[in-house]
């Protein structure tokens, strides 16, 4: 099979998604400066390229859907330089490296009300020229080294004028050149890029000098490698201005395809062996539960699935917690398609909870009956494990008897890269400041097709699956969850669910699984099938085939107290908590909320006895 053919700049700030392809099997990559790249697409010589954002406008290229180069504030190099102030320029030479940043020097000159002369020029001699009332763009590497007097930071006048992210450059292909199998490469190579920048920088500082935790920060804080919901309006909103400044030709982005549609050979099993298989507690392979997934009627699903409940819990019990839901920050840089919760850096409604607003939750949390605090929050560039330390140990000091359950693992795996540290160490020094449990977020779906689709940026199911290791052998114990319908298959949630089950057999440290559909609103992911009817499959497929899991929550968060209480006839022997807050899945439109005697009241309807509990799954007082 011949490989594609791809450009992409040489600049620093394109490392991360480039140094994973050395060696790629499926794709052969040249590097050059951005309209080198841009002109060699145009051209046919290369079929995909790391292409500026203005160079879309007006072609069909398909844009790799997850991936960019951008930024949400300041972001160093695109910068316009001069001995005097912009406002008095007559004429500004533009770098000929750039395309989208000539267009955005003139977006922005524009909104200062000043149209000056434009002259492409080749960086140095533009910069050199700068004088009196000239000024000059400057891009890529060059610009650490621009020491004007008047400079203007270009991605942070876009975030200033529109409020948004800029997206300098993206992955773009000819119309039809990419096959799934390419974009999940693409991905691939991006992840690991992004793994190593550390090492990225140290080795940019020893080839061209200056000081590699400049650039290392560079790396990490000043760009944004994400391409979500926020940076996809930024896309658009500054190709519309451009447009209608007539800059560009008016342009409607499009992507490609990233969806594997990979299929295994599965032997022929016996659907009713299946399911009696899993009433038993006999453990399905592959093939029985991957069968299960797509042929068991709901009904004989269910009943399946309810006696292996009243099996594992027969004392009619269903247990609830009272915990509370605080997201400590909405800054994430992961971009992933299917949230609505995060914002960039910068973004008028981005925060980070101050010390007294999270004792404000505390305390209301406390004086309801609470017992624990699950606290997870986006991944913030700038919070590193010294942050984390003190944030607990200022918990504990001020409220003992709270349970931190707290941080994910794709929050764990970001403290300890963004601290350049091992996980061991990231986990001993937090279990040392007050970590207790650690909630199953950030799995979506463990499966890394499916992964590299929704959130080519998050940790992969092998990163995921190893934090839970780590932290279970340590002595910590967590939950496990699911979200499905993201155009997923019944092969991709089987995959799931064997993972957990296999990791669980080696360390017993997880006490419960949990899954909930995807909801879709306010999001750009298009949902599978996120309906009650799909929820209550899972959660029976969850309880046949996690034989080693003993717990199993309804999530009535997502899908309403009467779906959850037919949960507690297929499955689940645990309401889940009472949500005295919730902001990540309300973020995309779910209002459902409950206090405890609606969660008892809920739980009786249904024919259960309720009972508090703890995070270990040990009853606290007396069951209703």
């Amino acid at each position: 099979m011949p490989k594609i053919r791809a450009a992409a700049v040489s600049f620093l700030n394109a490392r991360p998604l480039t140094v994973g392809l050395e060696g790629s099997e499926r794709i052969d990559l040249t590097l050059c400066e951005p309209s080198a790249g841009a002109a060699m697409l145009e051209r046919g010589e290369v079929d995909l390229a790391l292409l500026p954002v203005g160079a879309l406008a007006g072609k069909d290229y398909e844009v790799v859907p997850g991936i960019g180069i951008g930024a949400d504030g300041p972001v160093q190099t695109v910068l316009l330089a001069g001995d005097q102030s912009p406002v008095v320029w007559d004429e500004v030479f533009l770098d000929t490296a750039s395309r989208t940043s000539v267009v955005l020097s003139k977006v922005v000159l524009a909104e200062l009300g000043r149209s000056p002369k434009f002259t492409p020029s080749p960086a140095v001699e533009g910069i050199a020229a700068a004088k009196g009332t000239k000024g000059a763009l400057v891009i890529g590497d060059r610009a650490f080294d621009v020491h004007k007097p008047h400079v203007l930071d270009l991605a942070r006048e876009w975030n200033r004028i529109s409020g948004l992210p800029m997206v300098f450059a993206v992955w773009a292909a000819r119309p039809g050149v990419l096959a799934p199998e390419d974009v999940a490469e693409l991905a691939r190579a991006a992840h690991h890029g992004l793994g190593v920048r550390t090492e990225l920088a140290r080795q940019f500082a020893k080839e061209r000098g200056g000081d590699p935790e400049k650039y290392r920060r560079y790396l990490t804080q000043k760009l944004r490698y994400g391409l979500g919901p926020y940076e996809i309006s930024g896309m658009e909103a500054f190709l519309a201005r451009a447009a209608k400044l007539g800059f560009l030709p008016e342009h409607t982005l499009r992507f490609a395809d990233d969806q594997v549609k990979a299929r295994r050979t599965r032997r022929v099993v016996s659907l009713d062996t299946a399911l009696q298989k899993g009433a038993d507690g006999e453990r399905l392979d592959a093939d029985e539960a991957e069968l299960v997934d797509e042929k068991a009627p709901l009904l004989e699903l269910g009943l399946a699935a309810d006696a292996r409940r009243r099996a594992l819990h027969p004392e009619g019990l269903v247990t609830y917690i009272v915990s509370r839901n605080v997201n400590y920050t909405n800054v994430c840089t992961t971009a992933c398609h299917f949230c609505a919760f995060y914002r960039p850096r910068g973004h008028a409604q981005s925060y980070v909870l101050s010390r007294e607003e999270l004792a404000e939750k505390i305390e209301g949390t406390i004086a309801v009956g609470g017992i624990e605090i699950l606290l997870q929050g986006g991944l913030h560039p700038d919070l590193a494990i010294e942050w984390y330390e003190d944030l607990f140990r200022w918990a504990k000091a001020h409220y003992p008897s709270i349970n931190l359950h707290a941080l994910s693992p794709e929050e764990l795996w970001h403290i300890a890269r963004t601290s350049q540290i091992s996980l061991e160490e990231t986990i001993d020094r937090l279990v040392a400041a007050g970590l207790d449990s650690i909630p199953g977020g950030g799995a979506e779906v463990l499966d890394d097709e499916v992964r590299r689709r929704i959130a080519p940026l998050k940790c992969s199911t092998d990163e995921w699956l190893t934090v839970m290791k780590v932290a279970h052998q340590k002595g910590l114990r967590s939950t496990a969850t699911l979200m499905f319908g993201v155009g997923e298959d019944a092969r991709h949630r089987t995959n799931h669910l064997l993972r957990l089950r296999e990791l669980q057999d080696e360390t017993r440290g997880f006490t419960a699984f949990a899954c909930w559909t995807f909801q879709p609103e306010n999001t750009r992911l298009t949902p599978g099938d996120n309906s009650a009817h799909a929820y209550l499959r899972e959660n029976a497929i969850a309880r046949l085939v996690l034989d080693n899991v003993p717990n199993l929550q309804c999530s009535w968060v997502t899908m309403g107290g009467g779906v959850a209480q037919a949960a507690l006839h297929m499955g689940a022997n645990d309401f889940g908590q009472v949500m005295i807050e919730e902001n990540v899945v309300s973020a995309a439109g779910t209002t459902f909320k409950m206090d405890s005697e609606e969660v008892e009241r809920h739980i009786r309807d249904a024919g259960f006895r309720p009972a508090r509990r703890n995070m270990r799954y040990q009853l606290v007082g007396a069951a209703g």
